[in-house]
């Protein structure tokens, strides 16, 4: 192994790495090429027969009775709560620490966030805070995978039985986890997906929601067509051009082409969750005695998917700040990351709603210390040592207890 110069990259010394390693990465293979150009052949390009193959694949990988495909995770978000009728007075649990989406959801049907703390061992929605916040007014949880970890959905299925809640999984980081044997896309009574390229799969851009609600998942399937009640195809096999829309839907449909994508990534995903496990064990050996950052902490009976790796910087044995330990490691070749700023500090949730800070002080406090490394499954092993020589180099440069 070369040796790797002290002087930081930042300062001018050579970096870890001349060619950038991204914090995440999408994978495709020539069987996702061939079936995209399949599919570009053919006679349908959207709301066809792969449409339909890929929420078939989904749902069996899942275990859930409907899997309903739309145009990304978002829009997964945002169905569901159209689904359920979110409206103006209107409340629903969100956990601070995450992307806005999770949040903007409520939002768009005119209800209002709340956003309850999380656990700062792990960065999950913290029950405790979610009981604490709990009114008259509540109609929802949206608990969230946070890196690909499952929630702790045996207390949060508690409380939305005793008050009469619906349990939303924001499961967009963990699909191919489980809990207790069980997949995630099964633990809540609906759950979100996304296949962003950093995403567990891609289809491009595209989402999923998984449910066993018969009536929620006729709904979001018209939601998802302008709030018409057949598509075209359907029409097509009937011989019939006769259609109704009966609400106000948007277009969400996902095409044939993203669905094609999806049905290969899938079949690929078992060996990626394995590989990202692999990663992260890695990483968990190499940083368990750092001084300066610390691993979030593993929950039991757990598969996480690993979306993310985080590390937290103990701030205390540094003599920087998260903002110079991030530049650092990018000048070193390694693009580390932050997942997330608190949704309710973003100047939208601040002027709408009004949030201040000291509103979820774990979640607060957390934020100023996050750093999100590379994880993918095409990362190789030399990959994996380049990270952990380069944080390595950058906080024992900056650290306060090192000799």
């Amino acid at each position: 192994m070369t040796p790797v110069s002290p002087a930081l990259a930042i300062d001018g010394g050579p970096p870890v790495r001349t060619k950038t390693l991204p914090y995440g990465r999408q994978s495709i293979d020539e069987s996702d090429i061939a079936a995209v150009v399949e599919t570009l052949r053919s006679d349908w390009l959207t709301t066809g027969p792969k449409v339909e193959e890929f929420e078939s694949a989904f749902a069996a990988f899942t275990g859930a009775r409907h899997a309903v495909a739309v145009c990304n995770g978002t829009a997964a978000l945002h169905a569901i709560t159209a689904g359920f009728q979110i409206a103006p007075g209107d409340e629903v649990i969100v956990p601070a620490i995450t992307f806005v989406a999770s949040a903007n959801c409520v939002v768009y049907q005119g209800g209002t966030p709340v956003f309850a703390d999380v656990d700062a061992d792990t960065l999950l929605i913290d029950p405790a805070s979610v009981a604490a916040r709990i009114t008259p007014r509540t109609r929802a949880i949206i608990a969230v995978d946070y890196a690909g970890q499952p929630c702790d959905y045996a207390a949060l299925r508690a409380l939305a039985g005793q008050h009469g809640l619906t349990l939303i999984a924001d499961a967009c980081h963990a699909l191919g986890g489980s809990l207790e044997g069980r997949p995630v896309g099964t633990l809540a009574d609906v759950s979100a997906f996304s296949m962003h390229p950093v995403k567990p799969i891609t289809t491009g851009e595209g989402g999923m929601i998984t449910t066993d609600d018969d009536a929620l998942a006729r709904r979001v399937r018209i939601i998802r067509n302008h709030g018409i009640t057949t598509e075209f195809r359907q029409r097509e096999e009937q011989g019939s051009w006769a259609y109704e829309m009966q609400e106000l839907g948007y277009n969400y449909r996902l095409s044939d082409i993203h669905c094609a994508l999806g049905v290969t990534q899938l079949r690929q995903l078992p060996g990626w969750v394995v590989r990202r496990q692999e990663i992260a064990a890695r990483f968990d050996e190499a940083f368990a005695d750092l001084p300066e950052a610390s691993p979030l902490a593993r929950l039991p009976h757990r598969e996480h998917a690993w979306h993310l790796y985080v590390l937290r910087l103990n701030l205390d044995r540094l003599r920087v700040s998260r903002a110079k330990v991030f530049a650092a490691l990018r000048a070193e070749g390694i693009n580390v990351n932050v997942h997330y700023a608190p949704v309710h500090l973003h100047p939208f949730y601040r002027n709408r709603f009004g949030f201040q800070p000291g509103l979820a002080p774990v979640a607060e406090a957390a934020y100023e210390r996050l750093l999100t490394l590379p994880l993918f499954p095409r990362m190789t092993d030399d990959d994996i040592e380049d990270v952990i020589t380069a944080v390595n180099k950058v906080l024992g440069a900056f650290s306060q207890v090192r000799s």
